[in-house]
């Protein structure tokens, strides 16, 4: 877990890059039907506005409601940290998916001009993501980006 905000800073932009990445990815392979080097590419050429959208979304609004959820309601200072940590990264999950299927469905309404179907595909896309982001956050990105960031950044190393 990040001990100070430029740890956190750090820790945000490894982890939004490897979620926004892998759920790009996915959701190009939900609308093509198939997972090929076509949907790879279309993901990644459609990712760096996704990736600025998503760290906007991640730092200034996500990780504010997840902690304060969190810290508010459902944890207390001696809970262990496995639980701080399911905690808060369930919360951002729920958070970001509800804002970024929003952006998935702009971004599909900018393609075909279905401006009008932004609510309905918003919808449909929210349980399509968060059955991918949920377990990929707490089985893959959640362990690989921690185990990363700490071998990048060792504890102290980063100063406040």
């Amino acid at each position: 877990m990040p001990q100070n905000q430029r740890e956190s800073l750090l820790y945000t932009v490894m982890m939004c890059f490897v979620m926004v990445l892998w759920m790009s990815i996915y959701n190009v392979a939900l609308q093509y039907g198939a997972l090929n080097l076509e949907v790879l590419e279309k993901g990644w050429i459609g990712f760096p506005f996704a990736y600025i959208f998503g760290m906007c979304c991640d730092w200034f609004v996500a990780s504010k409601i997840a902690k304060g959820v969190a810290f508010g309601y459902l944890l207390k200072p001696q809970d262990p940290p496995l639980k701080k940590i399911l905690c808060i990264s369930g919360g951002m999950v729920v958070c970001m998916v509800i804002l970024m299927s929003f952006y998935g469905a702009c971004e599909a309404a900018f393609h075909t001009g279905a401006w009008r179907e932004i609510p309905w595909i918003w919808l449909r896309n929210i349980p399509r993501n968060f059955i991918m982001a949920l377990p990929f956050q707490f089985l893959i990105a959640g362990p690989l980006v921690r185990r990363v960031f700490r071998m990048l950044f060792p504890v102290g190393t980063v100063l406040a």
